[in-house]
């Protein structure tokens, strides 16, 4: 595809006691992990609920896929943070994931044998297949991470926006996870992820967009991870360059 994954045009969000975002713009190809890093206040997950329209800016716009996300919406999935969703409510883990399809089904039209056999394979993909008929209150912040992955994949998207996925997991999940996005990026999807790990960039993404209410740089993560980039991202904080790989890593998360 040559059309951009992602067009942010001079994007200023603000809330009753401030500015968020502030004339942030980029451009970024499809086909690529792209994180998005910044400290806490930077207005990442802001941006993220900016490109679905959860949010209205004050200025500026979005595209995504080329479009206007209403004319797009079945191609992007979105995966909001853990601490967001409502865990007591009554379904369980099958549900969830099957949840992915309606944005194909509607809300009124019952899912059909293939979109029980896409929602399968989705808990599969993932390792869950073994906790389907669970009430997903029941699984631990991990397994409901994979669960809200196995509900994406299920939707069966082309952009995926994932704010904090990797947020209190253990490590084995971590790595499925990424294994999982990684196979997508390499089938031509673009996947957006609001990290906060500095140390796992390099070795996660192809992008990195840094976000400190402005737009601090976008690009290839090689042109991005560089002292001067990372410390007008993050201000006088302690930071070390690991020459051999150019990771850089903040010696305290933030």
């Amino acid at each position: 595809m040559n059309t951009s994954a992602l067009t942010l045009t001079n994007l200023t969000v603000s809330y009753k006691d401030g500015l968020v975002l502030d004339n942030v713009s980029c451009t970024t190809p499809t086909g690529i992990m792209l994180a998005i890093v910044g400290p806490n206040g930077a207005g990442k997950t802001t941006l993220l609920k900016t490109m679905i329209g959860l949010l209205k800016p004050c200025s500026g716009s979005v595209r995504l896929l080329g479009e206007m996300y209403d004319v797009v919406r079945k191609k992007i999935a979105y995966v909001p943070q853990r601490a967001s969703v409502d865990w007591d409510f009554p379904v369980t883990v099958f549900d969830v994931v099957l949840m992915g399809r309606y944005v194909h089904l509607g809300w009124i039209v019952r899912p059909k044998k293939h979109d029980h056999d896409v929602a399968w394979y989705a808990l599969a993909q993932v390792g869950m297949t073994q906790f389907a008929h669970r009430h997903i209150g029941q699984l631990s912040g991990g397994q409901q991470q994979r669960v809200f992955l196995a509900r994406a994949l299920a939707q069966e998207a082309d952009l995926y926006l994932m704010d904090e996925p990797f947020a209190g997991v253990d490590m084995a999940t971590e790595k499925t996870m990424i294994s999982v996005l990684q196979l997508l990026r390499d089938a031509g999807k673009t996947i957006v992820v609001v990290h906060h790990d500095l140390q796992t960039l390099d070795e996660y993404f192809d992008w990195v967009l840094l976000l400190n209410v402005k737009a601090i740089v976008c690009g290839p993560i090689k042109q991005v991870l560089m002292p001067e980039y990372i410390c007008a991202a993050y201000g006088n904080r302690n930071f070390f360059v690991n020459p051999r790989v150019r990771r850089t890593h903040e010696t305290r998360r933030d």
